[in-house]
């Protein structure tokens, strides 16, 4: 059975989109089978992977609103290497249409439930809000990563995304937990960054992965090609360490299926 991850952070601009489709094409890379959903209106990851969100018959709002298969609506990203479930503009009247439906929460959940078995890793990537899009990938997933920058202000938006996971594990989803913390835009050269990852390890523990993604040049270029970085330059910073994020995700899933009771990792500083 696939695992269906969220990718999510109620702040924007700490990398959310760029993780999911340079995770998703560093995974393939591995051999498993991935599909990418994308859940944000502004349809980046769509983009990001090769796929014109404005040439799109179909969308994951026809997925969630008219209960179309998701099978008929998944497009193939080649260059990536992956499967996507698009998302253009559409997408940002799913919200109040959701709310007229009978268990909205659950939409995204009831339309993979036939199709998960076809995938090793199932990753969404959420809208920068915790709105009903977001509430929806929670209510669907196994585990949550949260992308982060390590300064001030993403502590305190994480106190709060960290309620809403715990809302929606004791209400929805039973299962959910967080799976990870991915410490983005990595500069070890200033303070701050290391003061608040010093915490980030302190209060979570194995929880924060010990792959850190640089600020890196070529990782910021990538999706103006429609490309994740792994395919547009291989040997930048940015795709190595991506790389890494995909083999200690598989390594932890995989130590995770032989002891019940994971020990904890020693987390890299």
């Amino acid at each position: 059975m696939g695992k269906i991850l969220a990718i999510t952070n109620q702040k924007g601009g700490v990398g959310k989109t760029t993780s999911c489709v340079n995770l998703a094409a560093s995974l393939a890379a591995t051999r498993r089978k991935v599909l990418l959903i994308d859940l944000d209106p502004q349809g980046n990851a769509t983009m990001g992977c090769g796929v014109d969100k404005h040439d799109l018959e179909l969308s994951v709002y026809d997925v969630l609103v008219h209960r179309t298969p998701a099978q008929d609506v998944i497009v193939a990203a080649e260059e990536a290497g992956i499967a996507v479930l698009p998302s253009n503009g559409d997408l940002t009247a799913a919200e109040v249409e959701l709310l007229e439906q009978v268990d909205s929460e659950s939409s995204l959940r009831q339309a993979l439930a036939s199709i998960r078995d076809e995938y090793d890793f199932i990753l969404v990537d959420c809208p920068p809000s915790l709105n009903m899009l977001t509430v929806n990938a929670l209510v669907a997933a196994d585990g949550v990563i949260i992308p982060m920058q390590c300064e001030y202000y993403a502590l305190e938006g994480l106190a709060a995304l960290m309620e809403t996971v715990s809302g929606i594990a004791a209400t929805k989803n039973p299962g959910l937990q967080i799976e990870g913390l991915l410490r983005t835009m990595y500069d070890p050269r200033n303070s701050l960054t290391v003061e608040v990852s010093r915490q980030l390890i302190g209060h979570f523990g194995n929880k924060v992965y010990r792959t850190v993604i640089p600020r890196n040049v070529r990782l910021a270029e990538a999706p103006s090609h429609g490309l994740p970085v792994m395919k547009y330059d291989k040997h930048s910073r940015g795709a190595v360490a991506y790389l890494a994020l995909a083999g200690e995700l598989i390594r932890r899933q995989e130590a995770g299926k032989v002891r019940k009771t994971p020990e904890p990792e020693t987390a890299m500083r």
